[in-house]
């Protein structure tokens, strides 16, 4: 029969820990209830023990905890909320039941910290590589409201709709890198294989090459002699684009410069604008004070440049200027959003007008997703036009200079 370790406190408050043989971890909670023991952690014995391999894998190789990890606590978490089910058990449940060993782990520490008094959004800010500041401040809105089930909720459906976009944009850019990298890879071959063959055929002759002849070998040469080279130099300029990217002023301008690539920036443009006025629609919703929530909103962009310009709007708002005025200045936003920012701020209604600002502009990315194909092909059409061309000048006009030369 299996052994389990456990930790609780009996009713004078004090920790108790020890080891129980029985069938199931939650035969072991009811042995612990009915000697007046509250657990707070039951692990199988021996299978984590600090030497063991399982454990050293554990260490070695972390899961990690994704977005749908935090989906599926989120709404976990509402419907046990909602049940009457207190946090401590809740957690303790959704520990036990998770495969994740990195949420399993995270889970734990915060039952921890909750067990010594600690509130549930501070907690969670000891484990802020897992949970935003966006998702810490909203249950923190939801502990001062008392509405932290339906906060749970909310969360839930902004990180579903997250994951859509994230995803919806993946597959925006995935199919122009497909056809970009193949053909770059078809032009390598091309001038390693292909050419240097024509080009042993052309100098059996000794005549006199085009000029656009003379530049393929020319080229192929080069790419023949150097292709170490070329190889180091390409993996050299990958890897300082990465450790580029990471530094604050790289992040900002590759994020700059996404949103003007030719196709695929206007839908990174929309989804990262709809990301936005969805976070910034459920924190006002939920009673987050508007400076607050354009802080929590310009950090869930996921995108520099876009989130210094939602920060211009914190830092006027702060002044005493009206949102409408903070979001002309940055010029990111349509005249149609404008106006129904203008609109819900009159009213009172902003939260339900950035939710239909989201809503258009989801709409707006799945119609260019759609027409995604239609707006490549002539670039892919000009592009292979013009491989083509310079692969039949360059090969063929000399077949025929030949050819003709032959016939005379």
């Amino acid at each position: 029969m299996p052994v389990f370790s456990y930790k609780g406190r009996n009713n004078r408050g004090d920790l108790v820990h020890g080891r129980l043989e029985s069938p199931t971890s939650s035969s072991v909670a009811d042995q612990l209830f009915n000697t007046g023991i509250i657990p707070l952690d039951i692990t199988l014995a021996g299978d984590l023990s600090p030497g063991s391999v399982s454990a050293w894998w554990s260490r070695a190789f972390p899961d990690k905890v994704g977005l749908v990890d935090i989906m599926l606590f989120s709404r976990q978490m509402y419907t046990l909320l909602k049940a009457g089910v207190p946090i401590l058990r809740a957690l303790a449940g959704l520990q036990e039941s998770t495969q994740n060993r990195g949420m399993a782990e995270t889970l734990r520490d915060v039952r921890e910290s909750l067990d010594t008094g600690r509130e549930l959004s501070i907690a969670l800010r000891r484990k802020d590589k897992v949970f935003s500041p966006f998702y810490i401040s909203m249950v923190q809105v939801g502990e001062v409201t008392g509405r932290l089930e339906e906060v749970f909720l909310r969360l839930f459906q902004h990180l579903e709709f997250e994951k859509d976009m994230r995803e919806r944009v993946k597959g925006a850019i995935r199919y122009p890198l497909i056809v970009v990298m193949t053909m770059a890879l078809a032009m390598v071959i091309i001038n390693i294989f292909v050419i240097p063959a024509f080009a042993k055929v052309f100098k059996s002759f000794h005549a006199e090459l085009p000029l656009m002849t003379r530049m393929l070998i020319g080229f192929s040469d080069f790419m023949v002699q150097f292709w170490p080279l070329l190889l180091v130099l390409l993996a050299s300029a990958i890897i300082g684009f990465q450790f580029y990217v990471r530094t604050r002023n790289g992040k900002y301008n590759w994020d700059k410069l996404k949103l003007r690539l030719p196709i695929a920036g206007k839908i990174i443009l929309k989804a990262t604008l709809a990301r936005f006025a969805r976070s910034f629609a459920l924190a006002y919703k939920s009673g987050v004070p508007l400076v607050q929530g354009l802080s929590n909103a310009a950090q869930v962009v996921d995108n520099d440049y876009i989130g210094q310009r939602i920060e211009q709007m914190r830092d006027g708002v702060e002044r005493g200027e009206s949102i409408l005025r903070t979001a002309v200045v940055t010029g990111i936003f349509t005249p149609v959003v404008l106006q129904m920012i203008a609109v819900g701020e009159e009213t009172g209604e902003l939260d339900d007008l950035m939710s239909e600002v989201a809503d258009m502009y989801e709409r707006e990315v799945e119609y260019e997703i759609k027409t995604l194909s239609a707006q490549i092909e002539p670039i892919m059409l000009v592009g292979l036009g013009g491989m083509v061309l310079v692969l039949a000048l360059g090969v063929f006009l000399p077949m025929w200079d030949l050819g003709r030369v032959a016939i005379k």
